[in-house]
């Protein structure tokens, strides 16, 4: 890569910097102004992990997400400024992948909001986004229609050294747009949580770009810095305000707006499996909550942990519920319900108290709640402050496996 190459990928990174930070400054100030509107539209809750609380508003990550995509759109000229101002053909179809990016995560803007104003059901948060993705499908079906991944060294004697996925591909591109919106949402309930974990994984991803910044796909990493920067600055806007105690709650806005962000970068920049190694506490979170998301043990609406006023600090919450009441689809009456639970009993995953009369109380399967269940009652930012550990040590583990381990596997 020339000098002049050399700059015409580093100016643009550079106009994006300045312009992230004139977008963290513009959130600050916004957000303590509009909070009094969110509660005057009763779009606001009360903490329950405090011993007193007033009204504090939600669905703020709707501000922040805004911010961003404005300042998204005041963006889209500058990566191709140098083709508008001279004879060079016009990259068509990096401009297409840029509108539908913007475009998907508008979308889940949207229907975020949506959700945190209907409060829609679970089916419809699965159903969402995968309708918020299928622009960004659709563009890599034009652009690339690439489906063929590399075979692991070990499985090449048997599937050659390629494999051709065909539609299956695009199912699996679909299935984390689903995933990465809602396994934020799923990991969640105490101050600055959603926020943190978003920020430390686009953290990750950030810091992955500026390696293979100057690799071969430099242009599918540019392209990810280019929406990582200005997310990153204004969910540190929103940190500042979600941190304990909260003086706003981000809700289903922001995870579904994070979720899908991470997705269409993960996309466009074909680094998905990358991108899924920085979830590594949310997967082990989705592993741990099978039982209940599927209803093989009684799943509450919140699972939030239990407040102790005395002590000021968070318990693991409880299902309690009678072994009648389970009908033919659910634990005791499945052989998938029977083996998870026992695995869960036997490694002391959960606490499990049944009564002669059959009534069962078991901590709603949570990593929030696994937490509490080994490390005692913890006051809030302390829980907080060892998921988000949990979470940057992850992000360490994922580039040791990215990098020294992959190795082993794959031909790099």
């Amino acid at each position: 890569m020339n000098e002049n190459e050399t700059w015409k990928l580093l100016l643009p990174i550079c106009v994006n910097a300045v312009m992230s930070v004139c977008a963290y400054g513009l959130t600050v100030r916004l957000i303590p102004r509009i909070k009094p509107m969110f509660v005057k539209a009763n779009l606001y809750g009360v903490d329950m992990s405090k011993r007193s609380s007033g009204k504090v508003p939600e669905a703020i990550g709707v501000v922040t997400g805004c911010v961003f995509l404005v300042t998204m759109f005041i963006f889209i000229p500058v990566p191709f400024t140098d083709c508008i101002f001279s004879n060079v053909n016009f990259p068509h179809d990096k401009f297409v992948e840029f509108l539908a990016a913007l475009l998907s995560i508008c979308c889940m803007l949207l229907l975020g909001f949506a959700d945190d104003v209907l409060d829609l059901r679970w089916r419809h948060k699965l159903l969402l986004p995968t309708v918020a993705s299928l622009p960004l499908l659709m563009v890599y079906y034009v652009n690339f229609n690439s489906t063929i991944i590399i075979v692991p060294k070990p499985l090449r004697s048997w599937l050659g050294f390629s494999l051709d996925l065909w539609i299956f591909y695009y199912v699996y591109m679909g299935m984390l747009a689903v995933f990465c919106t809602n396994a934020i949402n799923i990991l969640a309930g105490i101050n600055g949580l959603e926020v943190g974990q978003s920020l430390v994984i686009a953290t990750s991803i950030l810091v992955f770009n500026v390696v293979e910044l100057f690799g071969s796909q430099w242009k599918a990493h540019q392209f990810s810095i280019y929406f990582m920067l200005p997310y990153i600055t204004t969910s540190l806007a929103l940190f500042k305000f979600n941190w304990y105690p909260s003086q706003v709650f981000v809700g289903d806005t922001f995870c579904y707006l994070s979720g899908m962000t991470f997705a269409v970068v993960g996309i466009i920049g074909h680094f998905s499996k990358t991108t899924l190694l920085f979830f590594i506490p949310q997967i082990i979170n989705f592993l741990y909550s099978v039982p209940q998301l599927f209803h093989l043990v009684p799943c509450p609406r919140h699972r939030l942990p239990k407040y102790n006023e005395k002590m000021d600090k968070l318990e693991p919450s409880v299902t309690v519920f009678h072994k009648s009441e389970l009908n033919v689809l659910e634990l005791y009456f499945t052989l998938l319900g029977r083996l998870l639970m026992y695995i869960f009993k036997t490694f002391k995953l959960i606490k499990w108290q049944e009564d002669k009369g059959g009534i069962v109380t078991c901590n709603n399967l949570t990593l929030i709640n696994f937490i509490l269940i080994n490390a005692g009652p913890l006051k809030e930012p302390t829980l907080t402050s060892i998921l988000l550990i949990i979470q940057i040590v992850s992000s360490m583990m994922a580039f040791v496996i990215r990098y020294p381990l992959a190795s082993i596997f794959y031909d790099v």
